[in-house]
């Protein structure tokens, strides 16, 4: 018997998420791991009067692929990738995986090559998306290999995936609704000032935002959800900064990650462990040691590091920065086929400043800069 709290997910990414209408063409992406969920939307999106397409990912196809694949090869992007792109309403990606170790073996090259390879294909989402033509969101199935590297056992993590969502309510999307309008008060303060300072253990790190919007994330565009995010001015990111938690991507996991920043572009890194991947990332492209993304996480029934970035750069009291591709909404002019995000856990003695005046301390901001509280909803 499927979970209820799974038809109550793709509900709720169907009908509130993603919007989807009568004659919307939507697709579902994601692994066959994740079949409950994919059947669940189908259904959701068939009543809803929408045209759904599946496409599932098989376990191994990826390694195959990237472990045997020439220049070429790697270089291809089908056209019918950027013609599926331009000819959706709607989609819904949901991640999960066998293991997610799958492909530490492929050599960085590879997959930073594969990576830019598929650049105008993000360009055109971003495109898409910021123009209002585009609805998505992001989604997770729980399964083994999750839940393994979140140190859960699989019971406890599926608990802890519908709780991020607030499914554990009787109407969860009448509840992001209602967070939804304090996040876009949020971001309306946010979007008047000019420079963010981010102080914490091994990071002083300033970012103009001169300009920029703030985007409330409201369980829209990601599900669970729970942030505020802009895109920083391209040249004006300066200082270091250490990222409290393990950056994960493509099955590589880098330890400690430092970075220091000047006139927008990372000019030194260094990591515990898993250095040269770093570095081979950060060359990937022009766009990629510049940050397309500064956010701070607000959803406080988050508040463990799990190793997907889905939950982590939502934990309630951090903020996170993304190098590499911004999202145009947010004024972004950068372009890479790299988005990074790196998260940094400001909840015992962060602050952030903002134009020289201290606005977040601890995991939270200050009563004096924004008075409402944002707490996470009980059952």
């Amino acid at each position: 018997m499927t979970d209820p709290r799974v038809r109550r997910l793709a509900e709720v990414v169907v009908n509130y998420s993603t919007g989807v209408k009568e004659g919307d063409v939507l697709m579902i992406q994601g692994p066959a791991l994740a079949e409950p969920l994919i059947v669940e939307i189908v259904r959701a999106a068939l009543a809803a009067g929408a045209i759904p397409h599946v496409r599932a990912s098989v376990q191994g196809v990826d390694e195959a692929y990237l472990a045997a694949a020439s220049e070429a090869q790697l270089d291809h992007l089908p056209p019918s990738a950027l013609e599926d792109m331009n000819a959706i309403d709607a989609r819904i990606a949901i991640i999960g995986a066998w293991n997610t170790r799958e492909l530490s073996g492929i050599d960085p090259a590879k997959l930073a090559r594969r990576s830019a390879a598929a650049q105008p294909l993000m360009g055109r989402f971003m495109e898409r998306s910021s123009a209002g033509e585009l609805r998505w969101c992001v989604t997770a199935y729980p399964c083994d290999a999750f839940a393994q590297d979140a140190d859960m056992s699989i019971d406890a993590y599926a608990d802890f995936v519908y709780r991020a969502g607030w499914l554990h309510l009787d109407d969860p999307a009448a509840a992001w609704r209602s967070y939804a309008g304090k996040l876009r008060a949020l971001s309306d303060k946010m979007a008047q000032m000019k420079t963010l300072r981010v102080v914490a253990d091994g990071t002083d790190l300033t970012v103009g935002v001169d300009g920029r919007s703030w985007v409330a994330s409201q369980g829209l565009r990601n599900f669970p959800d729970g942030e505020i995010f802009t895109g920083p001015l391209e040249s004006e990111t300066s200082g270091e900064v250490r990222f409290s938690f393990p950056a994960v991507m493509g099955g590589r996991e880098v330890q400690d990650v430092r970075l220091r920043f000047e006139e927008g572009r990372v000019v030194a890194s260094e990591a515990a462990a898993g250095g040269d991947y770093l570095r081979q990332m950060l060359r990937m492209d022009a766009g990629a040691s510049i940050l397309g993304e500064f956010a701070i996480g607000t959803n406080y029934m988050v508040t463990e590091f799990t190793r997907q970035i889905l939950f982590d750069e939502k934990i309630g009291g951090t903020c996170h920065m993304a190098l590499g591709a911004g999202y145009p909404d947010t004024g972004s002019v950068n372009r890479s086929g790299l988005h990074w995000d790196m998260v940094c856990d400001l909840r015992s003695g962060g602050e952030i400043h903002a134009d020289g005046e201290v606005i977040y301390r601890d995991g939270a901001f200050l009563p004096s800069f924004f008075a409402e509280e944002l707490v996470a909803p009980v059952a």
